[in-house]
């Protein structure tokens, strides 16, 4: 009888690879939220999947990236926590992007390099999108290219949004976890609490509705979450943070018709997610220069 197996396993890639829709796919429903535009995930947001001979704690993480700031020094942080606290790596990649820029595959990709080739855990390179890939031929420069910037990994074309190839990948996963006992209960599939769950879920519609770099200014907070257990009812207020006055005016919309659409929409999901009903407020505050605020950054959970 084979022994039970039990790990975290390191979700790594630049911003918009598919990190969150894979784990999500895994689990069968969604933990970290998504949206087309790139560095969507913030924060490191693990997904437990149990099964009767493992248990896998996938930890989906920000995309790594050049860029500069304090926040974005967090935001690597992040993810390079997430690798030093993993049994198994999986690096993503839009397969889709560089097969039409495949010059541009190492000063992209070139952050994850000495990290992960130096980790000595085992790696898996998933490339993703193949399915947006019509010809299929040039995806072939683009896995020499991968298997030459981590020639010690194993290499698996997937469509983490269509699930093609993704068991082949998890049955690697768990072939390479550590045995050792479950650390949570079978039917747990998160450690992130409700209220950062609801945040997420309003940031999320905040990516969906605003236009260009607008929402990478934009912060969310749980200002107050009050239960009623007579009513089966969920009382949340959150503010939403931005750094200018005019960003505040386009996020509220025209006689606050954009953000009403914004919580009913993020209502919706909260109420499906927490299955109790919900009466959501959200207000709009300026705080300027809250990417560069240390304290701030801390208190809505980065940089921890």
């Amino acid at each position: 009888m084979s022994e039970f197996k039990f790990g975290f396993v390191a979700l790594l890639g630049p911003p918009n690879a598919g990190k969150s829709t894979l784990m999500n796919h895994y689990l069968g429903q969604k933990v970290a939220i998504v949206s087309p535009k790139p560095q969507t995930t913030r924060n490191r947001i693990s997904g437990i999947l149990s099964d009767d001979d493992s248990q896998v704690v996938f930890l989906d993480t920000p995309g790594v990236h050049k860029l500069r700031g304090k926040m974005n020094r967090f935001l690597l942080e992040t993810a390079w926590d997430a690798l030093a606290n993993s049994d198994v790596i999986v690096v993503l990649f839009d397969a889709a992007f560089f097969a039409s820029k495949p010059h541009l595959m190492e000063q992209e990709l070139s952050p994850l390099l000495k990290p992960v080739n130096g980790s000595g855990r085992p790696v898996y390179v998933a490339v993703n999108k193949i399915d947006k890939v019509k010809d299929k031929a040039m995806l072939l420069p683009v896995m020499q290219k991968a298997q030459e910037m981590w020639p010690d990994a194993e290499f698996f074309p997937i469509s983490a949004r269509k699930g093609d190839g993704a068991d082949v990948l998890l049955e690697k996963i768990k072939a390479a976890l550590p045995e050792g006992a479950p650390m949570f209960p079978e039917d747990q599939i998160s450690t992130v609490p409700m209220r950062f769950m609801a945040a997420e879920v309003i940031r999320e519609k905040l990516f969906m509705s605003l236009q260009q770099e607008l929402p990478y200014s934009t912060a969310v907070e749980i200002e107050f979450w009050n239960e009623d257990p007579e009513k089966n009812l969920v009382n949340i207020g959150a503010i939403i943070y931005t750094t200018k006055n005019n960003h505040k005016g386009m996020i509220i919309g025209k006689g606050g018709q954009n953000l009403k659409q914004i919580g009913i929409k993020a209502r919706t999901e909260i109420e499906e997610m927490l299955e109790q009903k919900v009466m959501l407020e959200l207000w709009v505050k300026v705080r300027e220069g809250w990417t560069e605020d240390v304290g701030f950054l801390r208190s809505i959970g980065l940089g921890e």
